[in-house]
């Protein structure tokens, strides 16, 4: 019963004091006894013992009592609001029901105004509105003295409203007569007249009611007596009352009373002056109340106040209780502040961070985003500067005494302390906010004048005369008022004042901490009051200020989820009544003068409905009234528009409040939302809708409420197709542009009122409504997708940034969508490497096997071994996709990254495959070579052998053994390879001068070759020297026919052509440099490509190869030259660049000529034996068996098959260790370049610096390279234990196939020859190896010790080599090779306009290109056309202007920059959004290398491309820190 109660009082339902209508009275049916012989009238008029029985319920007032008496006293005044707000009385006196004492509850009538029209002596109408703790109005009494049959509350009821329970009475549902709580209770309420000639009284009255006999609350009837103007008795039995001296007393007094005789039927009656008695038995109630009404009426003269009430001695008031009394002290004492005669001036002096500083700095952010003229960036830096003169004047106002004051209070208070103070506070302001009156008036009146002469269509200029003063009365009046929101709006520009001017900024911070001002309005949003996310009187958001608050509460409350509610709708539509209604909130609701702006605030989700919704909080946002009278003189429509997309953006859902159901009042708003939807469709966010209308006339009419939705869908699709023209998007219908379903989304709402205002009370229909729009919200929200506190932060922050450009759909950059998909490519490179690191070891694998023989590994092995890894992989990226939390967003890019995933796994089998065939069929080609191997190996066995056993040297030393067998085995190699052709040496740069000289002069080819200008080809900053320019015949062209003749003869094209003809030729081909060195940059990528192909087939040198590398330079330059009509090559850059291109293939042509060397030529085998064959004649000579010898040429031959495999698996894990401790290689591609551009930023080389920006993919390796080096160095102990743990698992792994070998050999009564095949076999994945053939088999008989030999020669050989340095040079260049190809198999395109490239994860990427920030175009060599000025302009500034670009050399048309992608090409790749941040970082290096820009380019900044001198404040430290910021 209180929870039905409560939830219908927030809910402004008046029936909440009726409980459950079913649960009212339940009155019990009695039966009597069936007579078939008793007639009618016998049966009907027969007596009956029993009378109605009537359970026993509550009372409904007890149940309002009870809540009232446990709530604290904030809920109390809540409550107390919410009945005044139903129209019903208010507790003004009550009684403890313990001991007794009586309370004045004065602090719960604060909140309550009550407005009115008033009629003077002139019959004039006087509006005006008091809260009702301070309305002076004069007092009736009503009391009861004895029983009476008469209900006293009804009459009460029948003189304030006839149609409206506003004292609970009798016959009110649910009324018993058991009563516990509202006896002596006095209750209060106010008829307020409406200025019409209906009204009962002609002025504001209050009525006080006195519940029980007056006779025994004697404390409650003096003080009534005492405040009244009017004293009103009901009485009961005459001859009781003649007894009675209370009535004697009230008879005696001055004031007027009057007698109301429950026993007598007389009319009005006077007995003496003042005194009138009144009979009301059986009389007609309207004619009692009529005359009741007109004595009342006629007697009123005194007025009370109800704080006067508090003076009285006998009660006890609320407002002194410590924490009250002590709040309302300091509110005064500071709002006495306030109390000066120049009301426009208090804001100005008290609040001076706002107002026209605040003001100022707002419209140059706007020119800051939107900025004009033709050198863009400096008038940037001017903007900038007086952006931050503005901030250092309101830092220099500091903290006014007020503000001090203020702020002081609420940092030394408790929670309920602040309560009472802000709401203080509010009370003192809104009492000086009263004192506006005359100019609230005044305005009203010229307003009304405006709207009459509109309607007379006057065209004298009376009508913008009146506009001009109408704009000056609400400057006034916005100067004069003065509330919360101002002084929380100058809080946020202290703050924000503070964060921003850089001098002495750690003392500003260390007094920011102090203050705590976040922490602050923190605590009270979490407390429920709102926050201003939006000011509206300028137009903008504190966006530092707002996200330091949000920032703020995640750190409070952690980073909860929540549903954002929004509302749009015309001013005074009833928004924040409906929002207040819905969930019990706090924002203000005034049908005059609103405040503008956005206002959010938070409402709690219960624990139990948290797992229902998936969310914790409601977070809702209120907004000012679209097409508000205030902004006339503004620019309404762009201003709607503007707060309808900031709106829409941030809210899950928004509610479209409509009032009434006039199409042609709806059509503005409609076409303002479905922009704004639209707006969001193409930005890619997806907010769903519920049109709300409001003061529908008939709710419950089915098919009035069908027609009306159809008209609605009818004129959303009319409006969308007016938006898609604006917004230039393809729509027919608004479900287009959001799902929509104009069933379900489609709300009708009573009228708020039942009747008339003021006295009118809320519609209980209206109430149902709310509840029911609340259950909607509340369905669609357990569906929704909802942001975090800190992701809605962010939205807040790319909305508002959007909004401040012109075009916000161009503009509009979703970082919460960015963050998730960095988060994505993140763990798309760890699938990868996932991927490539299995691959690699798969490889390793299937190439031994190749090495031992097999050469039937192919596709279906790789698919095979990759099959767990690609599982796991998949299961990876599913689980990824369906349970992080950013799911939802997610979701578009699933497909896309999973069939990358696929390619990737194919790319990968088809590279190995193709590496597999390459191996098999080298393999296949060296079989001759391989059997003259074994050849020779048998051969030197057998020579060791004999020659030991020749010799017999058992006990001869080291040294005699050595040179006896060095004296022989040259002998050997020479008979060996007498029959073998040795491998030839070559002269590279020979080839190359012979090869350039077939079309080039020799002596040419010998000068270009020693003046060595080729090297520095790739380095120039201009190819002047390289080109030469075409003579341009165009202009003699006469076949064109002349149009628009000029004085002078000449057609405006020709004049135009001959404009730009000039233009290119002072140009000298600016933007042709750089494509030229594209075409060197491009020759270098695929040269490289082509050389790791040579390599891969392992057949040594030939010149044949330096011949195909020089053709396809040359047919590049070629197909080059054919596209360019304005220049030509000199012949020094075909020659050169191909030069250039051989030098840097040098190294790879002799490494691979010396790897072919080591592998064919026989000698170089022979001599590799030499080690190994020593050690078998030794063992000869010393007396060792076959299988000793055996054992050891087995475990010689196996230690570099085991190196090999364990320097390979080192590489792997090395790199995999390099990946995840090296910090530029822990993340994606993004992290990768901001360490990049901090290690640039940190050498300051230039020449480093000019391979960044036109050598990307060449630095990035380079760079990769270099951390691969350092790591190596640096981390020498962690590379051996990895190198330690592999060789003892390789160690293993071959003691267990010798165990397995040995095994089956003896289980078997094999022979060595089994052994081999056995132990081959098992190892035949794990290390290249061939079987030795070479010793008799039949000799090895003991397996055991040969199992026993081979065990220690391993044990001693992995002892051995673990006490040893490892070999880092065999680990860089794998390990280099697989970061490399893991980190630079990604996207290389470069911004068409500074060359930034693409962060793309993946080669070939779907979507548009984008980088996190972009250059100053002047850094790749850009300058403007006709001129040698370099551009300062950075390309995300450029295109918010309306200057315009040409795509290349050859255009004649220019293309604006805003329509970049209409240029085609790359252009229309990339999405360039628009960027007003600072971006330090380049211009930071602008300025510190602006003499090797000039120098490098042989242009200046200077002209249109001037340096802003803001831009030289910059440090180094500045540049690196804002990294973090960017990326």
């Amino acid at each position: 019963m209180v929870q039905t109660f409560l939830q219908r009082l927030l809910l402004m339902n008046y029936r909440a004091r009726c409980g459950e209508s079913d649960q009212i009275i339940q009155t019990q049916i009695l039966s009597v006894t069936e007579n078939d012989d008793e007639d009618f009238y016998t049966a009907l008029f027969k007596s009956s013992s029993e009378e109605a029985v009537q359970s026993s319920l509550v009372h409904p007032m007890d149940v309002q009592m009870a809540v009232f008496h446990c709530s604290d006293n904030f809920l109390k005044q809540l409550i107390v609001t919410k009945l005044s707000q139903c129209q019903y009385a208010l507790p003004l006196l009550v009684p403890d029901p313990f001991t007794g004492e009586i309370e004045f509850p004065l602090w719960t009538f604060r909140q309550i105004r009550k407005s009115w029209k008033s009629t003077d002596n002139s019959m004039k109408k006087i509006s005006e509105e008091k809260t009702i703790a301070t309305l002076d109005a004069p007092v009736i009494s009503f009391f009861r003295i004895g029983d009476t049959s008469t209900s006293k509350s009804q009459l009460m009821n029948r003189l304030i409203n006839e149609k409206h329970d506003t004292f609970f009475h009798r016959d009110c549902p649910g009324s018993s007569r058991n009563r516990l709580l509202m006896d002596g209770v006095v209750e209060i309420a106010w008829y307020c007249p409406s200025g019409k000639s209906t009204d009962n009284f002609t002025d504001c009255v209050a009525f006080c009611n006195l519940h029980g006999d007056a006779e025994t609350h004697e404390k409650q009837l003096e003080i009534l007596t005492e405040m009244s103007s009017v004293n009103v008795v009901v009485l009961g039995d005459q001859e009781k009352n003649k007894r009675s001296t209370k009535l004697q007393n009230l008879y005696k007094l001055s004031k007027p009373m009057i007698c109301l005789l429950s026993e007598e039927s007389s009319s009005v009656t006077q007995l003496k002056s003042g005194k009138y008695r009144i009979g009301i038995k059986n009389r007609n109630q309207s004619d009692v109340s009529e005359e009741l009404r007109k004595t009342i009426g006629e007697l009123i003269s005194k007025t009370f106040t109800l704080e006067k009430l508090a003076e009285h001695q006998d009660i006890k008031v609320d407002e002194e209780n410590g924490e009250c009394k002590h709040s309302k002290d300091s509110a005064k004492t500071m709002t006495n502040f306030l109390d000066e005669k120049g009301i426009s001036t208090i804001k100005e002096k008290h609040l001076p961070c706002q107002g026209r500083l605040w003001k100022n700095w707002c419209q140059k952010n706007k020119e800051l985003h939107r900025p004009q003229g033709c050198n863009i960036e400096l008038t940037r830096s001017r903007i900038r500067i007086e952006m931050e003169e503005i901030r250092e004047q309101q830092k220099a106002c500091g903290l006014t005494e007020f503000m001090e004051s203020f702020i002081e209070k609420l940092n030394t208070q408790t929670a309920e302390e602040r309560g009472y103070l802000l709401k203080w506070i509010n009370i003192f302001l809104d009492k000086h906010n009263s004192d506006l009156s005359s100019l609230q008036k005044d305005y009203d009146d010229k307003w009304t004048k405006i709207l009459n002469l509109k309607k007379k269509h006057d065209k004298s200029g009376q009508l913008e005369k009146i506009q001009t003063e109408l704009e000056k009365f609400s400057e006034n009046l916005n100067a004069a008022t003065f509330g919360l929101e101002h002084i929380f709006r100058e809080i946020g520009q202290i703050y924000e004042s503070h964060m921003t001017v850089k001098k002495n900024k750690k003392q500003a911070e260390e007094k920011l901490n102090r203050l705590c001002l976040p922490k602050l309005a923190a605590d009270l949003i979490i407390s429920g009051y709102p926050l201003e996310l939006m000011d509206g009187d300028a137009a903008h958001v504190p966006l530092i200020w707002v996200s330091a608050i949000l920032d703020e509460l995640s750190r409070k409350l952690g980073d909860q989820r929540v549903f954002v509610l929004s509302v749009l709708g015309i001013q005074s539509s009833g928004k924040s009544t409906m929002l207040n209604a819905m969930f019990g909130l706090q924002f203000a609701v005034s049908a005059g003068r609103c405040t503008r702006g956005a206002f959010m605030q938070l409402v709690k989700v219960s624990e139990e409905m948290k797992e229902e919704l998936k969310f914790d909080y409601i977070l809702v946002v209120d907004t000012e009234g679209l097409c508000a009278p205030e902004l006339a003189g503004m620019s309404i429509r762009h201003h709607d528009n503007e707060l309808a997309t900031f709106v829409v953006g941030l809210g899950n859902l928004t509610l479209i409040n409509i009032f009434g159901e006039n199409p042609s009042e709806m059509q503005d708003i409609l076409q303002i939302v479905v922009q704004a939807f639209m707006r969001m469709k193409k930005v890619r966010l997806n907010p769903s809708c519920v049109f709300v209308h409001q003061n529908v006339t008939d709710v419950a009419a089915g098919d009035k409420n069908m027609e009306g939705r159809r008209r609605l869908q009818e004129k959303l699709d009319e409006m969308t197709k007016l938006a898609a023209k604006e917004e230039v998007c393809e729509a027919e219908s608004f479900s287009d542009v959001i799902a929509f379903d104009v069933q379900e989304d489609v709300r009708y709402f009573a009228q708020l009122w039942e009747g008339s205002p003021p006295m009118a009370p809320p519609n209980p229909s209206y109430s149902e409504c709310v509840q029911e729009l609340k259950n909607t919200i509340l369905k669609k929200a357990s569906t929704s997708h909802t942001l975090t506190l800190s992701e809605f932060s962010t939205r807040l922050k790319d909305l508002w940034s959007a909004l401040l450009h012109e075009n916000f759909v161009f503009s509009f950059r979703n970082t919460l969508e960015i963050a998730t998909y960095r988060k994505l490519e993140s763990e798309f490179s760890k699938w990868t490497w996932t991927l490539r690191s299995a691959m690699l070891s798969i490889e390793d694998k299937l190439l031994n096997r190749i090495a031992n023989g097999d050469l039937h590994v192919g596709e279906k092995d790789l698919i095979e071994n990759m099959k767990k890894t690609r599982e796991e992989v998949t299961k990876s990226m599913m689980q990824f996709f369906e349970e992080d939390r950013d799911k939802d967003t997610l979701i578009q890019w699933k497909g896309r990254f999973t069939s990358k995933i696929e390619e990737l796994h194919d790319e990968l089998v088809k590279e190995s495959k193709t590496k597999l065939i390459e191996v098999i069929e080298q393999k296949k080609t060296k079989e001759m070579l391989e059997k003259r191997k074994t050849e020779y190996e048998k051969k030197l066995f057998n020579l060791s052998k004999e020659l030991a056993l020749r010799q017999n040297k058992e006990k001869a030393d080291e040294q005699t053994l050595k040179r006896e067998f060095d004296n022989v085995w040259r002998k050997w190699i020479s008979d060996l390879t007498k029959d073998t052709s040795k491998i030839k040496d070559f002269d590279f740069w020979e080839d190359v001068r012979r090869i350039l000289a077939e079309s080039s002069e020799i002596s040419f080819v010998h000068e270009r070759l020693s003046q060595k200008a080729y090297k520095t080809i790739n380095s120039l900053g201009h190819f002047s020297d390289y080109i030469v320019l075409k003579k341009n015949d165009n202009l003699s062209n006469k076949s064109e026919k002349p149009q628009t003749q000029t004085k002078r003869g000449w057609t405006f094209k020709t004049v135009q052509r001959v404009c730009n003809w000039i233009m290119k030729k002072k140009d000298a081909n600016a933007e042709e440099h750089i494509l030229i060195r594209d075409l060197i940059n491009d020759i270098v990528e695929k040269t490289s490509q082509k050389i790791k192909a040579i390599w891969r087939t392992q057949s040594g040198y030939n010149s044949g190869q330096v011949q195909q590398i020089i053709d396809f330079v040359k047919n590049n330059v070629m197909e080059f030259k054919i596209k360019k009509q304005s220049y030509t090559f000199k012949k020094e850059f075909t020659v050169d660049l191909c030069l250039y291109v051989c030098d840097l293939t040098k190294p790879k042509f002799l490494e691979c000529h010396e790897q072919f060397n080591k592998a064919n030529d026989p000698k170089h085998y022979l001599e590799s034996q030499k080690e190994q064959y020593y050690n078998v004649y030794k063992n000869f000579c010393q007396g060792a068996t076959t299988t000793a010898i055996f054992g050891e040429l087995l475990c010689s031959k196996l230690e570099q098959s085991i190196l090999e495999a364990v320097y390979n698996q080192t590489a792997i894990n090395v790199a995999a260790e390099m990946k995840a401790s090296i910090p530029a290689l822990r993340s994606n591609r993004s992290n990768l370049e901001k360490h990049i551009l901090k290690t640039l930023a940190e050498k300051e080389k230039f020449e480093d610096y000019r391979e960044y920006v036109h050598s990307p993919k060449q630095y990035f390796t380079r760079f990769i390279m270099n951390q691969a080096v350092k790591y190596l160095n640096n981390e020498k102990n962690k590379i051996q234990t990895i190198f330690r743990e592999n060789l003892e698992n390789k160690k293993l792994k071959i003691i267990n196939a010798v165990y397995v070998a040995t095994d089956k050999v003896i289980k078997k009564h094999g022979n060595a020859n089994m052994w081999m095949r056995c132990f081959s076999k098992t190892l035949i994945e794990d290390l290249k190896f061939t079987e030795i053939s070479n010793v008799d088999s039949l000799e090895i008989t003991d397996f055991d010790f040969l199992n026993k030999i081979v065990t220690e020669g391993l044990t001693k050989m992995v002892k051995n080599q673990k006490g040893a340095d490892i070999k880092l040079e065999m680990l860089q260049k794998r390990s280099e090779e697989i970061l490399t190809d893991h980190f630079c198999q990604c996207c290389w395109a470069q911004c068409p306009f500074c060359k930034a490239i693409c962060i793309g994860t993946m080669k070939d990427h779907d979507g548009e290109h984008s980088v996190p920030f972009h250059r100053a175009k002047g850094i790749r060599g850009m300058s403007y056309r006709g001129t040698e000025d370099l551009c300062s302009d950075f390309c995300t500034t450029a295109v918010q202007t309306d200057k315009r670009f040409f795509p290349s050399e050859e255009s004649e048309e220019s293309v604006p920059y805003k329509q970049y992608r209409t240029a085609g090409g790359e252009y229309a790749t990339w999405n360039i959004t628009p960027d007003c941040s600072e971006l330090p970082y380049w211009k930071w290096f602008v300025c510190r290398f602006q003499e090797d820009l000039e120098n490098h380019y042989s242009k200046k900044f200077q002209g249109s491309g001037k340096i802003p001198d803001e831009w030289k404040k910059y440090t180094k430290e500045d540049a690196s820190e804002s990294l973090n910021n960017y990326i």
